[in-house]
């Protein structure tokens, strides 16, 4: 797909939307954001290599970069860092594995898949399969006629390589016959190792148990190596330098603030989906990369924990929990990081030495495309005229029609959706309500903000006002607590207007039994 910008009597590059093939965009002259000298050092220092990252962050057309550079194109790499750096003297023969098409929902569809993929590879290679039925005996047998054929050791590209397992997430059953069919597959690489020049294998998640990471013990994860954080995705500078002739009158901050954000240890990046699309629809802020598919699994992870939505804006992980996931025991976290919808803040040790990571959303475009997400999740149907209400109501200063909108939000919950979700019985789940509905308005919210004196539950900044809210569920007084420790006296200096709000929930009629307010 080719962006629909003008470019008659312009000397700008063709912008490759969609376009992962990387002698295309070389052809047919569309911008390539350099990202060879990453390259170099990865062949120079490397030969097993796994990446993690979100869908649509650039992981194919970087895997198909690399099959040209070993399969010696020096001709496309023409006044790219790696042209005059590299030996392109040598060429290796290279096999290329990808799941990203398709689904797959059988360990036989799988080994069907597996199987023609291989006899596609036989077929480039011009070498011949003679083990067609088998699949881990077919990848040894492509592996070894490869490097006999062509005496030069083999290259190994795989994409998408946990996509047959993401697709069964739901179903334990499935998901765990994907992975051991997987295990029979990837094996073979380790046994190969006398053969094998590069192996390089990407994906959105890294599962603790496919023997792919517990088998090949020299596997280099750069998934969190400040080395390769650039690997994937726009810097700041990519837009500044390659990018500003297509953004012509576009504020850049606030496309950063949109969809600049994802950390990976490098510098912060943009999910190329994002900028390409941007640019395409006419410079409009809105969802593109979060609406090419959001997992289904996560609401029901969501269901099935009870998960207090604010937390999200306070979550602190170990090194385990972002890095990888097992079948049997998901973690919400975990999805929520390696699917893009979280990313880090802030690296830290603990006193004992060990990483923790704070995470935290990436930018407004998750912000609030998750949030609609979670109210659709906890109120069965989000309403348009009642997030209107209450950015108007915080904006003007009406606590009177704050109160209003907030009760006809819970009025306008389906009863049956009490009666058929078990979040609804828990204290958080009120809370959860107006903490995803304020979020989606785009404004900043603190969840659980910190005082000298406890956390304040929700604390909204918009215009002239702030709003310290305190939430409780049965006849404590929330107002009295926020007057009581004093919870607003850390906004006092801010000249702006303060409202102290105490909401108080009756879990009977599932609605806000007291609405108390004092302005400072």
């Amino acid at each position: 797909m080719e962006l629909k910008i003008d470019l008659k009597g312009s000397s700008m590059k063709k912008l490759p939307l969609g376009i992962s093939t990387f002698s295309k965009i070389i052809e047919e002259d569309y911008l390539y954001i350099d990202k060879t000298e990453i390259v170099l050092d990865l062949l120079e220092n490397s030969q097993y290599v796994f990446l993690s990252r979100p869908r649509r962050f650039g992981k194919s057309l970087f895997l198909d970069t690399l099959q040209n550079i070993f399969q010696a194109k020096k001709e496309y790499f023409k006044n790219l860092y790696i042209y005059d750096r590299y030996d392109w003297s040598q060429s290796y023969p290279v096999i290329n594995i990808s799941f990203a098409s398709g689904r797959l929902e059988s360990r036989e569809a799988l080994d069907e898949r597996v199987l023609g993929i291989l006899r596609d590879n036989h077929k480039s290679l011009d070498v011949e399969c003679e083990e067609r039925d088998n699949v881990s005996r077919c990848f040894k047998d492509l592996i070894e006629k490869a490097y006999e054929k062509y005496n030069q050791k083999v290259v190994i590209l795989i994409d998408e390589y946990d996509k047959p397992l993401l697709d069964n997430i739901e179903d334990t059953i499935t998901a765990k016959e994907m992975r051991d069919g997987l295990v029979n597959f990837y094996s073979v690489i380790k046994g190969s190792d006398a053969f094998i020049r590069f192996v390089f294998i990407t994906g959105v998640s890294k599962f603790s148990k496919v023997s792919i990471f517990s088998g090949l013990n020299n596997m280099q994860d750069i998934s969190l190596d400040r080395r390769y954080g650039n690997i994937c995705g726009y810097t700041q500078k990519d837009i500044e330098q390659s990018f500003l002739p297509y953004l012509k009158g576009v504020d850049i901050d606030k496309l950063k603030e949109w969809y600049n954000g994802y950390n990976f240890l490098g510098d912060k990046v943009y999910n190329p989906y994002d900028i390409l699309l941007f640019i395409d629809g006419g410079y409009l802020y809105k969802n593109y990369w979060f609406e090419t598919g959001t997992p289904t699994f996560l609401i029901h992870l969501l269901k099935q924990r009870n998960y207090f939505i604010p937390q999200l804006e306070h979550l602190i992980v170990d090194e385990g929990l972002i890095n990888s996931f097992d079948i049997e025991k998901i973690k919400l976290e975990t999805v929520l990081f390696q699917a893009g919808y979280l990313t880090i803040d802030t690296v830290g040790q603990t006193r004992r030495g060990a990483l923790e990571y704070r995470l935290r959303l990436p930018n407004k475009e998750v912000m609030l495309s998750l949030n609609d997400m979670f109210i659709d999740y906890l109120t069965d149907e989000r309403s348009l005229r009642i997030q209107d209400r209450l950015y108007d109501s915080l904006y003007d200063g009406n606590v009177e029609n704050l109160k209003t909108t907030l009760i006809s939000l819970f009025a306008s919950i389906p009863y049956n959706n009490y009666v058929k979700n078990t979040i609804s019985s828990f204290e958080g789940y009120y809370a959860s309500v107006i903490y995803a509905y304020l979020a989606s308005l785009g404004i900043e919210i603190i969840a659980e903000d910190v005082t000298n004196r406890e956390r304040i539950d929700l604390t909204i900044k918009l215009g002239s006002y702030i709003y310290i809210l305190e939430f409780k569920v049965g006849s404590q007084d929330a107002l009295a607590q926020i007057r009581s420790k004093k919870y607003h006296q850390k906004y006092l200096e801010k000249d702006k207007t303060l409202f102290l709000v105490g909401i108080n929930f009756d879990e009977e009629h599932k609605n806000i039994k007291q609405f108390e307010y004092d302005r400072v």
